[in-house]
Formats: C-alpha cells, structure tokens, sequence
C-alpha cells in the first residue's frame, strides 16, 4: 500500500514534531523532488491543518501553529540553500511590503506562511503581527514606502475589518497608489468578499502570495505615475 504522506505529516505537525515532519518530508522527496514538496506535499497539508485550527480541532492549537510555521521555514531555508548551491542567480531584492492580521484577528498562520514565501522570492517583509489597525498599517506604510499591505482574516466577523483599513487607504488619499492584498479562510470561502471589503486581490494558496503582490506592486506603481524598480 502506498503510503498517505500527507497524511504522515499532517499527524506529524499535530504532534508538534518538528523533526518527525522534516522526516516525512525527506522520505516524499525520496521519491520525487524537493522542489515539488512545497506545491505538492507541505502547502495542500497546511491547508488541511488551516481548516481543522478554523474548527478549533483537537491538536491545532496556537503552538502547533508556531511550529508548523517553522516546519514550512525548514523547508524554504533547504529550498534557498539548494539554489546557491546550484550556482543560480541570487534573486533580485524586491521592494518592501506588509504582512499583519487585521484589528481583533489573532490567527497568525497563514500570515507567517505567506511572508516566509514572500522573503523566500526575494521580498522585503514587515511583518507587523496581530491585531493591527488601519492606521498602524498605512503609518507602517508611509514609513517604509510599502506599495503592497497584505491584510489576513480568518473568520468573517475579522474579516470585515479589512474595509475600514480600505476607508483609511482611500481617506489618506493613498487609493490605488497603495494596494490592499487580502487572504484567510473566509476569502477562500467567499471569494465575493475580497471585493465588498475592498480587496485589491487575493491568492488562492501562499505559494502563490509572490505572484499576486508582483502584479499588485506593478498597479500601484503605475497608479503612482512611477516605474516598477
């Protein structure tokens, strides 16, 4: 029988067995590549744990999350090194962005997940935790020339705190020249949410988080009247 690694690591993770998880992840690569353990292995088990931690599911409390989040750090730092190694080009810097859960959200998974592949390709990421407010935000923003705020909610009673951080984009006249990326179980839910609460965008998964906020960062830069660096 074939064995369910997804499965294995998920167990692993829920045990907050760090190294228990790298060894799953080693034996899957074992038979495939381990570029290919972050699409096809780690992310769809992330998700798996996301939705059973939205449930308040036994075994995916707030430690394990922390540990999860750096299991999937584990596997990045691999990824990068193997990539110097391999003599390829160093990625070019990118431009500074904001990860933060909005006000009175304290679900800080998915946030850590999308800003560690965010500085994998090459991102300058502030992270500003949990709990943020609007104005935190767009301060944060204005200080370091982000172009990019990346807003996480997970539950939709959170998650419509993310239109009054757009009411504070739009008030300080920043619409457009600051774009509003959003993510969290209920956007994946309800996808017509990005939008009603003023979302400039969403991805469907955190392995896809670069790829949106380069197209979000390429719109505020043409909003601004300015060239992509």
């Amino acid at each position: 029988m074939d064995r369910d690694f997804s499965q294995e690591l998920l167990d692993a993770i829920q045990r907050a067995d760090r190294a228990g998880a790298n060894a799953v992840i080693d034996a899957w690569a074992a038979g495939h590549s381990f570029p290919r353990v972050v699409p096809d292995l780690l992310s769809p088990t992330l998700e798996t744990f996301g939705r059973l931690w939205a449930h308040g599911t036994q075994g995916a409390s707030l430690a394990v999350g922390y540990v999860a989040a750096k299991i999937a750090e584990d596997v990045l730092s691999r990824l990068l090194l193997e990539a110097a190694a391999g003599g390829g080009p160093p990625q070019p810097a990118k431009g500074p962005v904001l990860m933060g859960n909005v006000e009175d959200d304290f679900h800080p998974l998915g946030r850590k997940m999308v800003a560690a592949f965010l500085r994998a390709d090459g991102w300058e990421v502030h992270d500003l935790g949990v709990d943020i407010s609007p104005a935190q935000f767009l301060d944060k923003a204005e200080e370091t020339g982000a172009r990019v705020i990346g807003a996480s909610a997970m539950m939709y009673s959170t998650a419509k705190n993310v239109a009054r951080l757009r009411e504070e984009i739009d008030r300080r006249g920043m619409t457009g020249r600051i774009q509003l990326a959003v993510g969290g179980a209920v956007f994946k839910l309800r996808p017509e949410l990005v939008e009603a609460f003023g979302g400039d965008g969403t991805a469907a998964s955190a392995v896809e988080a670069s790829a949106l906020f380069e197209r979000l960062w390429q719109r505020a830069c043409t909003a601004a009247g300015e060239p992509r660096p």
